[in-house]
């Protein structure tokens, strides 16, 4: 992985007419993981996969799968996202009322546990679960769909979190997810941001998925203007 970042190739913007084809496709043009974005109509408008999905996904891959939970009450589904063959489990914090325990649980699972943050969520929002995650995803879109409008200030709340990291208050991963492209890469990587999760700017490249996959990780390497 290109300077120690992770790309986790979001299936969102999959053609899921082909999904097993594209995923090998996507693990041959060198993406390190795959996102599964789950949404249940409520806590998100959109309304998308299930463990169904990430055990078909897990059949044709030997990637992690990077599966985020944007759901109400997320802590009765973890069993079986778990039984499907996720890697990782990252919940909101705005959807849990008992945080703690559903990281807890999810790591009791054998699954390594994160929290997600809505891009009008402030860094203290987590500060109370900090040594308990395995990943924090900063969300610099708004939840719902592939191809939302990426929102710059989110990155100083990567700033912030990397701030914490560096001071071990946390061991977590920094990822972000929403509007990662050639455009916004380097500029959430240099902020501390880990795991880039991308879907329009792989999945609806012009030129293919390894095409997607290798710009991204040429921006990676770019010297900014």
């Amino acid at each position: 992985m290109p300077g120690g970042h992770i790309i986790s190739a979001s299936i969102l913007a999959a053609d899921f007419t082909r999904l097993g084809e594209v995923l090998r496709e996507t693990e041959a043009a060198g993406a390190n993981w795959i996102h599964l974005d789950v949404m249940d109509g409520h806590f998100v408008p959109n309304l998308t996969m299930g463990p169904f999905i990430v055990e078909a996904c897990r059949r044709v891959t030997d990637l992690p799968l990077d599966v985020h939970l944007m759901v109400e009450s997320p802590e009765g589904l973890l069993p079986a996202f778990a039984q499907a063959g996720a890697t990782w489990l990252t919940v909101h914090v705005e959807a849990c009322l008992h945080i703690h325990k559903t990281l807890e649980a999810i790591q009791e699972l054998g699954v390594k546990a994160g929290v997600a943050l809505n891009p009008g969520t402030p860094a203290a929002a987590i500060s109370e679960v900090l040594p308990l995650v395995d990943l924090i995803l900063v969300m610099s879109v708004d939840p719902g769909f592939a191809g939302g409008k990426y929102i710059p200030t989110v990155v100083d709340k990567i700033r912030l979190i990397r701030k914490w990291h560096d001071e071990e208050k946390t061991r977590g991963l920094i990822s972000v997810d929403g509007g990662i492209s050639v455009e916004t890469a380097l500029s959430v990587s240099r902020a501390g941001a880990e795991v880039l999760v991308a879907a329009s700017a792989i999945f609806k490249h012009p030129q293919g998925i390894r095409a997607g996959v290798e710009a991204l990780q040429a921006s990676l390497q770019a010297t900014p203007a």
